[in-house]
């Protein structure tokens, strides 16, 4: 007969195996976080920089699939989880020329420039 722990450790495993494991843990840190959150206390205003700085990283996050990072991302900073900066603008504020590179997320070609002292190409994203 098998245990508690037992089915709790068969779970575990089926659920790793499916990749929900680590999306089902995001999801319960999302909603405790926003449980715990007070609401109270907004968030300041985000200036010029922090907003840039928060799209650049949310736009890394929903690339690489990190829904739920991203969410929580938009919760603490005051953004909402639908509201995204044009990249245009992001990219003329920072004074970065992707063009052509409009399927990687900005940060991979700024992290690039600063590695090899040039910018992507298109889909050439060096993950070593």
């Amino acid at each position: 007969m098998a245990t508690v722990d037992d089915l709790k450790d068969v779970l575990k495993e089926a659920l790793e195996r499916q990749g929900s494991l680590s999306e089902v843990k995001a999801k319960i840190r999302t909603e405790v976080f926003k449980a715990l959150d007070d609401q109270t206390n907004p968030p300041p205003q985000l200036n010029d920089m922090n907003l840039l700085l928060n799209e650049l990283i949310k736009e890394y996050l929903l690339y690489n699939n990190y829904r739920y990072t991203a969410s929580v991302l938009a919760a603490e900073s005051g953004m909402s989880d639908n509201q995204t900066v044009d990249r245009e603008f992001i990219t003329n504020q920072l004074n970065v020329d992707i063009t052509g590179n409009y399927d990687i997320p900005i940060l991979y070609s700024i992290a690039e420039y600063f590695k090899h002292g040039r910018l992507l190409k298109h889909q050439q994203i060096d993950t070593e």
